[in-house]
């Protein structure tokens, strides 16, 4: 029987690596490529401009390619179970194919259509390419419960063995007896919006540094892939929060909207890796897709993972709730410039460094403001161009000490730590330029700089640039002996950190043990 098949592209935006598209195609007498904006995704309120504009890209870059074959995009509006039985009857479909995704709301919307599609009588299937493993198929390996350590994920990937090879993207041979029905009309009804038919506000738009689609992610890929000595030897700890440049490979947006498969990374990182010295997991970029693994592992296993109420691994914390402080930290006015300016980078690229992330995390819960980490997920879901729902909670409960990391006495500094790798506040002057006149010995704290200093700099504080919000110093004292409260409060059983196991006393392990810790977001 030859089908009229919807592949339903939802984060998979790509063509190589696909292989719920390819399953589409067998047997296919019709395909219609579908994009559905659906409202609860793509709720304005949820998701930045940048964030959009990187989508729109995706989609263009993917419509693109399907021209190439002969093919089109449709993208229609409206939530999925509501418009994809009408797309069923309209084109008289037999079958429908997606990839697998296991966020909460993915798997229950997914559940629904897989339902009404065969009240409809057309045939569903699905696919994993969205992840390296089969995340199922881990957790049955750990007797049905996610492993809570990377060790243990470690352990049992290596029982599996390695991720499947990507398979390569359709060609005009797969596709020579398959025909796209597009009418005259289909710009008006199945066209790509623009940002402004969206009734999105372009004003804030900066510079687009990482545009979005399938073509940009490959090429980002090759580039990276050349760098065989600095592949090797990347270790994530290394890299640099507050260069001019990013220090790492920026691919996450890519990864995170599947412009670039995860399996297809893996595998070219590999074809790099044979016959050289390099680093491992952890810290290799090998071990960033692991870690990537682990959170999704987490997350499709552990109940309400993006709440602390009802999740079962996460410390019970009193939080307190501070709108001005939030709102200080979120629009960039807490007084301390390092974690205004990646704030600001934040707000203006939707991206910022594993370690910025680490920072400004750590300032808004256990460090300084103690606010809930529920709150800053929420601001990087809107801002990040990779904000991704499992890493996003997962990063967001380790970096409060909620989860899996418990060093809770360890926290991070908003002034030294930025000095480490920018002495002089390049990277301030370059986000809060109303600072960039500071001497490099005030950049980071401008309101212990002489008045005189203040004003030949142009920016007087309490005036032009706000006072720190809290003293660091003094309420960073305080908070961990609230989390020393709230650790007392918790079961026994719930105290293993991922960044350490059986027998790790010796120096050496307890370095390890601290790359780990530096690892996240």
């Amino acid at each position: 029987m030859a089908h009229t098949c919807i592949h339903w592209f939802r984060k998979g935006l790509r063509l190589h690596d696909n292989p719920a598209l390819m399953a589409a195609l067998k047997d296919c007498k019709q395909l219609y490529p579908v994009f559905i904006l659906d409202p609860y995704l793509q709720n304005k309120a949820c998701v930045g401009i940048n964030r959009w504009r990187f989508l729109i890209g995706a989609l263009k870059d993917l419509d693109g390619s399907l021209r190439k074959l002969n093919s089109r995009l449709f993208v229609v509006r409206g939530k999925p179970e509501d418009v994809l039985p009408k797309l069923f009857t309209k084109w008289k479909v037999t079958r429908l194919a997606y990839e697998y995704d296991t966020e909460p709301y993915s798997l229950q919307r997914d559940s629904k259509v897989t339902s009404l599609a065969k009240e409809h009588g057309v045939e569903v299937i699905y696919k994993v390419s969205h992840t390296l493993y089969n995340i199922d198929r881990i957790i049955e390996e750990n007797n049905g419960k996610p492993p809570l350590t990377y060790t243990k994920l470690q352990a049992i990937v290596k029982t599996i063995g390695p991720p499947k090879r990507p398979i390569p993207a359709p060609t005009m041979d797969d596709m020579k007896d398959v025909k796209t029905p597009s009418s005259e009309n289909h710009e008006k009804e199945y066209g790509i919006p623009t940002l402004e038919e969206l009734g999105l506000d372009t004003a804030p738009l900066g510079e687009d540094l990482f545009p979005g689609g399938e073509q940009e992610a490959l090429r980002r890929l090759d580039e990276h892939m050349k760098r065989t000595k600095w592949v090797c030897s990347f270790e994530k700890p290394q890299t640099s929060p507050n260069s001019l440049s990013p220090s790492t490979t920026v691919l996450s947006p890519y990864v995170t909207f599947g412009c670039l498969s995860v399996r297809t990374f893996w595998w070219r990182l590999t074809e790099v890796y044979r016959g050289n010295k390099h680093s491992d997991p952890p810290v290799s970029l090998h071990g960033q897709l692991l870690w990537r693994e682990f959170f999704y592992t987490a997350s499709l296993g552990i109940p309400n993972f993006n709440k602390m109420e009802g999740n079962s691994v996460c410390t019970q914390v009193d939080w307190d709730t501070n709108p001005d402080y939030l709102a200080a930290w979120r629009e960039a006015r807490t007084g301390y410039p390092f974690i205004d300016a990646i704030m600001t980078q934040l707000r203006q690229e939707g991206w910022i460094h594993h370690l910025a992330r680490h920072a400004v995390a750590c300032f808004l819960t256990r460090g300084d403001l103690w606010i809930s980490w529920e709150e800053g997920q929420k601001v990087f879901e809107q801002l990040l161009l990779d904000g991704d729902w499992a890493l996003n909670a997962g990063n967001w409960q380790w970096l409060s000490a909620s989860t899996f990391f418990h060093q809770y006495f360890r926290v991070y500094s908003p002034v030294a730590f930025g000095k480490k790798t920018d002495k002089n506040g390049d990277y301030i002057r370059k986000y809060l330029p109303l600072l960039k006149k500071f001497p490099a010995e005030y950049i980071y704290e401008p309101w212990k700089a002489p008045r005189s200093i203040q004003q030949a700099a142009g920016c007087i504080v309490g005036k032009d640039y706000p006072h720190p919000i809290v003293q660091h110093e003094v309420i960073s004292k305080k908070n961990i002996q609230r989390m020393k409260l709230a650790y007392a409060k918790r079961s026994p059983d719930t105290t293993e950190s991922p960044s350490k196991s059986k027998g790790t006393n010796g120096s050496k392990k307890n370095k390890k043990s601290r790359k780990v810790e530096n690892l996240k977001f």
